[in-house]
């Protein structure tokens, strides 16, 4: 396929897109939405691959959705340019050295607009100390042409050589910020959008005056770059990996009015009801907040009923939605508090169904 077939289809796709999430937010009577395209090809930041033996030889593999038939994978358009190079260095070195291949089954990459890299092995068998030789001696090999950490997995086992993250720098609006991106967290994959979205959300809202609480904050993709539109930002976030990540994070950047709280969404709504109290509140007084913009970025899943409810308190709603159609059945509720004041399509995964979703709600009166 050319340059021009690509842009084609890639165009053709998104106008699909665009016009699927115009049907779905009519009832709500949503203004058009902002749209921020792709690059067509190597825009994931992230891939896993399993890994076929046959015979003498090795190489990565994936499975086609609708017929379920395994297909070889050399090269992977849609990952980013370093893990396209770091694939055929790193099969052909894990090919020839028997301790990095036997009952190797998958393997993960982690990369990010800085290049960084981090490569997870993961096996059928318990690793030794000949494998963390083995792998020591494949991290210098790829470290020529490469900024890369090693990984190996087993079943209640990880060896990290020397470190399971990469700092990933995003572009913001003229500023750089450093994150903290460990491996087997999250984060968003397609790093490009994600900087478009980061820069949507600061375009819709702000007050210096007043509070940012973001819930499901993860490693403070948003949270550290709005905290320069709010006089303090709270987020909450329940997974012990992304809640150290946003803390370092917050240190690289000097930031200095931002709290990050290892609460579930739901953990945080009770506290703010003041139905129960958290050792992990200690320090923190939610009564001197004023929270005057809520931000979630929820699972596939959608918000559930309490946490919907207690954001129908706030006066204005930043939502950013993986899977729109659990969108629409949380904005059932919220539209009948708040009207959709902007909306925005983020195409974070060009060739497939999948649309990322901005909406910025404001109450009503």
């Amino acid at each position: 396929m050319t340059d021009e077939q690509l842009d084609t289809k890639y165009t053709e796709q998104l106008t699909g897109k665009t016009a699927r999430l115009v049907e779905l937010l009519a009832p709500f009577e949503a203004p058009e939405p902002a749209v921020f395209s792709s690059s067509p090809e190597h825009y994931r930041m992230r891939a896993e691959f399993r890994v076929w033996h046959e015979g003498d030889d090795l190489f990565h593999i994936m499975f086609d959705q609708t017929t379920k038939q395994k297909y070889r994978v050399d090269h992977l358009p849609a990952a980013s340019t370093t893990i396209n190079q770091a694939m055929t260095a790193l099969i052909d070195k894990v090919r020839a050295t028997p301790t990095l291949r036997r009952k190797l089954f998958q393997i993960d990459y982690l990369s990010g607009l800085s290049n960084e890299l981090v490569i997870s092995l993961l096996y059928h068998t318990q690793l030794d100390e000949d494998w963390e030789t083995a792998a020591r001696e494949l991290k210098h090999y790829l470290s020529t042409n490469f900024s890369v950490n090693i990984i190996g997995r087993a079943r209640k086992q990880k060896i990290v050589i020397d470190q399971d993250f990469i700092i990933e720098k995003l572009p913001v609006n003229n500023r750089t910020y450093v994150f903290k991106h460990t491996e087997n967290s999250f984060t968003q994959p397609n790093a490009e959008v994600n900087c478009k979205m980061i820069e949507w959300a600061l375009s819709v809202c702000g007050d210096k005056s007043a509070d940012l609480l973001e819930l499901y904050c993860g490693a403070g993709n948003f949270s550290l770059p709005l905290a320069q539109k709010f006089r303090r930002v709270i987020g909450t976030e329940i997974a012990k990996p992304s809640v150290a990540a946003a803390q370092y994070s917050i240190e690289r950047n000097e930031i200095d009015n931002v709290k990050i709280v290892r609460l579930s969404a739901e953990e945080f709504v009770t506290a703010m009801q003041g139905h129960r109290e958290f050792s992990r509140l200690n320090g923190i007084d939610l009564n001197s907040y004023n929270f005057s913009t809520v931000l979630v970025d929820p699972p596939r899943a959608g918000l559930d009923p309490e946490s919907t409810t207690m954001i129908q308190a706030y006066d204005e709603i930043v939502y950013i939605s993986c899977n729109p159609d659990t969108l629409a059945e949380n904005l059932k509720q919220l539209n009948q508090t708040h009207y959709i004041e902007a909306c925005a399509l983020f195409d974070q995964f060009p060739f497939t169904h999948h649309i990322e979703v901005g909406i910025k709600l404001k109450k009503r009166g």
